[in-house]
């Protein structure tokens, strides 16, 4: 028994990376569950940034995905930021992974093969910031025949949709006034947590509508603020933000149907649709300016054709062009607002010019007859002051 143990404790480590496995075909249900240092395995093909930044947040040890992170149809950039992070990932395993490997388990990685102990369960691609780097070069040819499909989608949508986007027909009234004032609407998008907290001083000053996007309701109250309207599937949205007083807006499909508004009516919260084959970022965008805002503030919004392509839904890409389009001058990118507050001058600014100034003063006076003879009235007006209060406590 002694000798037995001693052989179990001194037996090596199996190479690789370890950890307790979380499978699931949908990536947001996924991303709910996992917790540090479990491996991710997934289904995704053309992996976005927005998940690969969430895996990163959630510090999982290892990502294995049962399809190709980079197909070559567009250079997307999730799996840069993976393996950027220091997170190893396997690629291209086969959804038979799915099934072989079960949730909860415990699984290795070494190289590009999965283990369960010493049984192969799977093998893919094992990606480095080399290989990433050439898929991502080698996507760039496929640019073309995505602008062209990107192309039709806009003229398709602008077809259904230009009752909503030229008019706003369909747009749903909300109780909070955004008339005339400036508005900010915050995803969960790209850096959106850092981009938030740059913004505080403009939250402070200008005192904009805050809009919630999906999760992006409950990164408002993550940080202490509270969001006046909620634009998204509350299936994405805590009951925290549902119930905070919030007008809500749920995206429904063209026959009506709204998903997650059901949840919203179980928390005794009120609910309105908007029927529209947008995205709900695009949404928000819309019902802000259809109801009068004089300035949108966006955080965490897709804002660039590479980030529109990144995720993967040339449908929801259309409404994105067509509704900033739409929209004009009134959007701006919360990181340029950001900039240009760190560019204001600030109260220790003007604090330390007056000091600077004062010290010049002085420095003129000391050298000057006229600074002489003001020290020594200052003199003798102290000495004067001094000797009342001397002849007052006697």
């Amino acid at each position: 028994m002694k000798i037995s143990g001693l052989l179990n404790r001194t037996r090596p480590e199996l190479p690789g990376v370890s950890g307790i496995a979380r499978v699931d075909r949908h990536t947001d249900a996924l991303l709910r569950r996992l917790k540090r240092g479990e491996i991710a395995v997934i289904d995704q093909v053309d992996l976005d940034r927005a998940t690969a930044d969430a895996l990163v947040n959630a510090e999982v040890a290892a990502v294995v995905n049962a399809a190709p992170s980079i197909s070559g149809r567009f250079p997307n950039l999730g799996p840069e930021v993976l393996v950027q992070a220091g997170v190893p990932l396997v690629d291209a395993v086969g959804s038979r992974v799915l099934h072989a490997v079960r949730d909860g388990s415990k699984i290795r990685l070494e190289g590009g093969c999965i283990y369960a102990g010493e049984h192969l369960l799977g093998q893919g691609v094992a990606q480095t910031p080399e290989s990433v780097a050439d898929a991502l070069v080698e996507a760039k040819s496929g640019l073309a025949h995505q602008l062209e499909a990107f192309a039709a989608n806009t003229i398709e949508f602008m077809r259904r949709e230009r009752a909503l986007l030229l008019d706003g027909l369909g747009v749903p009234p909300v109780e909070v006034d955004l008339n005339g004032r400036r508005v900010l609407v915050v995803a969960a998008g790209y850096d959106h947590v850092a981009d938030l907290a740059r913004l505080r001083r403009f939250i402070r000053e200008q005192q904009p509508r805050l809009v919630g996007v999906g999760a992006g309701a409950d990164a408002l109250i993550a940080v202490g603020y509270r969001p006046d309207l909620i634009v998204g599937d509350p299936s994405k949205v805590s009951d925290q933000a549902l119930t905070c007083g919030a007008d809500v807006v749920v995206p429904a499909f063209a026959d009506g149907h709204a998903p997650g508004l059901h949840r919203v009516q179980d928390l005794g919260a009120g609910a309105v649709t908007m029927s529209s084959g947008a995205n709900a970022e695009d949404l928000a965008l819309l019902v802000a300016h259809h109801h009068g805002a004089s300035m949108i503030v966006t955080v965490g919004l897709s804002a660039s054709m590479g980030e529109f392509l990144d995720r993967g839904r040339t449908g929801s890409n259309a409404s994105t062009f067509l509704t900033r389009l739409q929209t004009g001058g009134r959007v701006v990118d919360g990181r340029v607002v950001a900039a240009l507050y760190r560019g204001r001058v600030t109260g220790w600014a003007v604090v330390l010019l007056l000091t600077a100034a004062l010290v010049a003063v002085i420095a003129a006076l000391l050298v000057s007859h006229t600074g002489d003879a003001l020290f020594a009235w200052l003199q003798q007006l102290m000495s004067g002051v001094a000797e009342m209060l001397r002849e007052a406590l006697r």
